[in-house]
């Protein structure tokens, strides 16, 4: 007594699934809608091919597939295929491999062939042996623009050696104008700074703007000259100065008046202490900036 027919011989005999072309012709390189289909039992699993299986005549493109549907006992599937041939054959013909999983067996089952006609353009020879005449189309098409990145890097590039070259070339002269400008800079806020003070002792006669006015000073000769004179006594200050005539006059009233307790209100030499102090500042800026040259 024969054995009765498993559900893989069923499966083997009948078809999985049904393909179709959506249309009826088609045009060398032209895309072509291949749909592919399966009603099954909810119990078999069927996977439909990818971009790695063979559409021989045809070249794959893409896909789009819908979810799997169940109604009333039975699984549809559905997906349809964005396929391309470049054969010259009258007729195409075209069955895929559709795959079968039911425990431990795979069964792989092609579908029944379907077929699709080339449509030619161009034009039936008249006589044997003639040749035919070929049609022109010399209208421009728009091409899109594209980024020309290799051209953009090597003048990039090009840039940044002859930014890199001038900067080697004029580092000192560059370094030189930067010190001058922040010279510059330092100087005239120091002369903004220093007035500040003088006006407020004139205005107050308070020793501590004097003092302000002084420690200031002081601050801005260290930042100019390199050498700090803040914690220096007046003696070393002006040792320091080679005994500059205006450092010492000056610094000499300017203790007398804070640490000797005399000073009046009316008193100007206070007035000669400021101008002198601002005018060895002065010449000390303009000495530091001819060095630098």
């Amino acid at each position: 007594m024969p054995a009765a027919p498993t559900a893989a011989d069923t499966a083997a005999q009948q078809p999985v699934a049904q393909g179709r072309f959506r249309q009826a012709t088609v045009q060398v390189g032209e895309i072509i809608e291949f749909e592919l289909t399966s009603r099954h039992a909810p119990a078999l699993e069927i996977i439909f091919p990818d971009s790695a299986a063979s559409f021989a005549p045809f070249e794959y493109v893409s896909r789009r597939y819908r979810p799997t549907r169940t109604r009333q006992g039975r699984s549809l599937d559905q997906a349809v295929y964005r396929l391309r041939t470049f054969s010259l054959d009258s007729v195409l013909t075209l069955s895929v491999p559709v795959t079968v999983l039911r425990g431990r067996d795979t069964l792989l089952l092609p579908t029944p062939p379907v077929q699709v006609r080339l449509r030619r353009t161009a034009p039936a020879t008249v006589q044997s042996g003639e040749v035919p005449a070929l049609r022109q189309n010399l209208q421009l098409q728009p091409v899109a623009a594209r980024f020309n990145y290799p051209y953009w890097l090597a003048g990039l590039a090009g840039v940044l050696l002859l930014a890199g070259g001038l900067v080697l070339g004029f580092r000192q002269r560059l370094r030189l104008r930067y010190r001058r400008y922040r010279l510059r800079k330092n100087h005239a806020y120091f002369l903004a700074q220093y007035a500040r003070h003088v006006e407020r002792f004139t205005l107050s006669r308070s020793l501590t703007n004097m003092e302000r006015a002084i420690t200031l000073w002081k601050n801005y000769l260290s930042t100019l000259t390199g050498f700090n004179i803040t914690s220096l006594t007046t003696r070393e200050i002006v040792a320091r100065y080679n005994h500059d005539p205006a450092v010492r006059q000056a610094l000499a009233l300017a203790d007398r008046v804070i640490y000797g307790n005399q000073f009046f209100e009316e008193d100007t030499e206070t007035d000669v202490i400021f101008d002198l102090l601002r005018q060895f500042a002065e010449r000390q800026y303009a000495q530091v900036t001819l060095e630098g040259e």
